[in-house]
């Protein structure tokens, strides 16, 4: 991810452009938390998509998350490499017996 990171980073530094606030880039994350849900009941829920709504792709919902979670860490200062290898620690430490 850092290769990624950084690539975000600098292209926004390229164009001259902030990272939104804290609280509007959390707004954002769920905003697309919330098309993934979507999309997901759609696929394996009741809510049928409608014939009127436009196509979503799970790898496309997926992906804006990871952006707007990249934007996040970016702003600040996380390495999202750091961040899941220590999440990883943790959950195979509280879960290697759990199943």
């Amino acid at each position: 991810m850092k290769k990624h990171q950084e690539n975000l980073d600098k292209w926004y530094k390229d164009n001259g452009w902030e990272y939104w606030s804290p609280h509007e880039m959390l707004a954002s994350l769920v905003e697309e938390v919330g098309e993934l849900s979507r999309l997901v009941n759609h696929i394996y829920g009741p809510k049928k998509k409608k014939d009127t709504e436009a196509k979503q792709e799970m790898e496309g919902e997926i992906g804006d998350i990871l952006y707007s979670v990249m934007c996040f860490a970016n702003h600040e200062g996380i390495d999202l490499d750091k961040a899941i290898e220590r999440s990883m620690g943790k959950v195979e430490k509280r879960d290697k017996d759990r199943f």
